[in-house]
């Protein structure tokens, strides 16, 4: 079946919106019930049901499902709404079409955006098919126009496979997707076997906890109809479910993690999230945010209309610091990564800054590494956080260690960009480290922050390395009339060996690397055997692997729930083995000093180390680790 939505699907995850009925009740104070039928509000009060397809738009909806979930003949009949029927579902259709012309004349964005119009299971069970037709036929003939029939919440299999072959009989039907609710699926291979046996391209599940999504995916992303791409899978999850966290019943679901639970299920292949039951607009803006920074515009191409030097060497980059000597030259370099202030508290700046003071005195370190909005937090930028450390330092000269800016392109455009960069050549700041970076943190108290996104990590490296390197400007004008305008950075930027899509993760490897980077830096690698994909890269570049100092259980844990990262069951068990805080830490430390000489044996460019938990743990793990 051609299909532009289904044809859309295929080429990247798509974004639906969240919930209609849960979100009228928030609207409105009011469940659905006799003179407020939520789906009746189409033809009522069709104002509301436009705003509501606003802000999910607004939010970066590309998918409104319409207002129709209950708009069956044995759900609205016995709520006095039988006789307008069709006229609902209709409206329901038209409202949502107006709602997208109203956003796209607004913004001037030429879409694609799609209509799915949503059918839910009857009240009861419909035995017979003269009952299901009688169900569902008028609300059948009034959904035309749409992209394709959202068939929603259904907990019966054989009922969904009754509807889907009463659709399939109508003349021209459009196309089908199918999601049954995660509690009710005993055997979810059976509903992706059976819906591909009757031609459905979409297949998934919603109204469930995450977790229960994830079981489904785990479940059915082998078969050979998924791994083969006839079928697509689609998931829209509620906004969690309640479990025990500590003394309180709680769920660990905010719109945050909702944002990070959808780049998870984007990693995994899932070809259309959206939200079901208590996922709003403000769930749905972070969704779009983290689904947009995995989807990063990927700009790496770019004219020069001036003549280029070619991009400075090793020689000069070896000149930056003792770090960049050592990945030049192979040497085994170390570099100790340090979060900004967050705020204006004197003592914990000044102990971040003595700090620094030790490790650089300890030589036990190459380089310190500057976190930029770690996890999307505002902190103090790099760049001033270095020129606070040189003040307090008395570095005015030369620095003791090599100081790295992470770089993220989640908050400048690309102009932006490139004036920073040129300020940190200016303050002597000669390396530095591109990621994408996560979008902006979601939370009540702050405004709302917009990403940027111009360029990805892999597209500034060919921007630092092709063009500041060479001597000339984004745009390829020169950076000045001087003999030689070429700035020297040392480039890097990191790799995840644990992402859920390995085959991504190289892929942007690749692109780094035949960018220009210099040097790579992982990720936590606790476990060892994810890191041999590197192997066929090695030559290329620098690559230091990161660790990790673990200082509870329960960091530990929290660690393990961060996509990228997997903790494995061996090293919980040796942090669980004790109950004292500081006998947990020690477990930690001993542990890291452990993966530091193995990083040395088996003949790695370098080490990146992280602690985030305290700083006093780095000298004893280096001194001990790299004796």
């Amino acid at each position: 079946m051609n299909s532009t939505f289904l044809e859309t699907l295929r080429q990247g995850t798509l974004l639906a919106d969240g919930a209609m009925g849960s979100y009228l009740f928030e609207r409105t104070g009011r469940l659905s019930e006799r003179n407020h039928v939520y789906e009746a509000l189409n033809l009522d009060h069709p104002e509301l049901i436009l705003q509501v397809h606003n802000a999910y738009l607004q939010a970066g909806a590309r998918c409104l499902t319409t207002n129709t979930f209950a708009g069956g003949l044995s759900y609205l009949g016995p709520l006095g709404e039988g006789g307008r029927c069709a006229e609902i579902n209709r409206t329901g259709v038209r409202l949502a079409r107006r709602a997208i012309e109203l956003y796209q004349a607004s913004i001037q964005d030429p879409g694609p955006f799609f209509v799915l119009g949503s059918l839910g299971p009857p009240s009861d069970e419909l035995a017979s098919t003269g009952a299901l037709t009688q169900h569902y036929r008028p609300a059948l003939d009034a959904l035309v126009g749409v992209d394709a029939l959202l068939l929603e919440t259904f907990t019966s299999l054989p009922q969904l496979l009754a509807l889907v072959d009463l659709i399939q009989s109508l003349p021209q039907p459009p196309p089908i997707a199918v999601e049954m609710v995660g509690t009710a699926l005993s055997d979810p291979a059976a509903l992706v076997q059976a819906a591909a046996e009757r031609g459905v391209q979409l297949v998934g599940t919603n109204c469930c906890a995450p977790w229960e999504i994830t079981a489904f995916l785990d479940a059915v992303e082998s078969l050979p109809a998924v791994r083969e791409g006839r079928v697509l899978l689609s998931a829209m999850p509620n906004a969690g479910g309640f479990q025990r966290i500590g003394h309180r019943y709680m769920t660990r679901v905010n719109p945050e993690f909702m944002g990070r639970f959808a780049r998870t299920l984007a990693e995994r292949g899932v070809a259309l999230v959206g939200g079901c039951c208590e996922v709003h607009p403000l769930h749905l803006a972070e969704m779009r945010n983290y689904l947009q920074a995995r989807n990063t515009a990927q700009r790496d191409t770019f004219q020069i209309s001036a003549p280029a030097q070619a991009p400075v060497g090793a020689g000069e980059k070896s000149r930056n610091g003792a770090f960049s000597r050592k990945i030049k030259e192979g040497g085994f370099a170390v570099s100790v990564e340090l979060l900004p202030s967050r705020g204006t508290a004197p003592k914990t700046l000044q102990g971040k800054v003595d700090f620094v003071g030790q490790l650089a005195a300890s030589g036990l370190a190459d380089a310190l590494d500057i976190t930029d909005g770690s996890r999307g937090i505002p902190l103090m930028p790099p760049g001033d956080f270095i020129g606070v450390l040189r003040e307090r330092l008395g570095w005015t000269e030369g620095d003791h260690l090599e100081l790295i800016p992470h770089f993220t392109t989640r908050d400048l455009n690309l102009m932006a960009m490139q004036s920073r960069l040129i300020g940190y050549y200016a303050r002597r700041i000669h390396n530095v480290l591109f990621v994408t970076g996560d979008p902006p943190k979601m939370s009540p108290s702050y405004p709302r922050s917009t990403a940027v996104f111009d360029c990805d990590s892999a597209a500034m490296i060919r921007y630092a390395h092709g063009c500041l390197n060479a001597g000339v400007d984004f745009g390829g004008e020169p950076l000045g009339r001087h003999p030689d305008p070429r700035t020297h950075f040392t480039i890097g930027s990191g790799f995840e060996p644990e992402a859920l899509d390995q085959d991504r993760e190289l892929e942007k490897l690749r692109r780094k690397l035949d960018a220009g980077a210099d040097y790579i830096m992982t990720q936590p690698a606790f476990r060892t055997d994810p890191l041999s994909a590197l192997d066929p890269f090695r030559g290329q570049a620098a690559f230091l692997v990161g660790v990790m100092v673990l200082s509870s259980l329960d960091q530990a844990r929290r660690l393990g729930q961060v996509p990228g990262v997997v903790v494995p069951e061996t090293v919980f068990q040796r942090l669980g083995a004790y109950t004292q805080a500081e006998d947990q830490a020690r477990a930690g430390a001993e542990l890291a000093v452990e993966q530091i000489r193995w990083i040395r044996k088996e003949g790695w460019a370098g080490l990146y180390l992280m602690s985030p938990g305290a700083h006093q743990p780095v000298l004893e793990v280096l001194g001990a680790g790299l004796s």
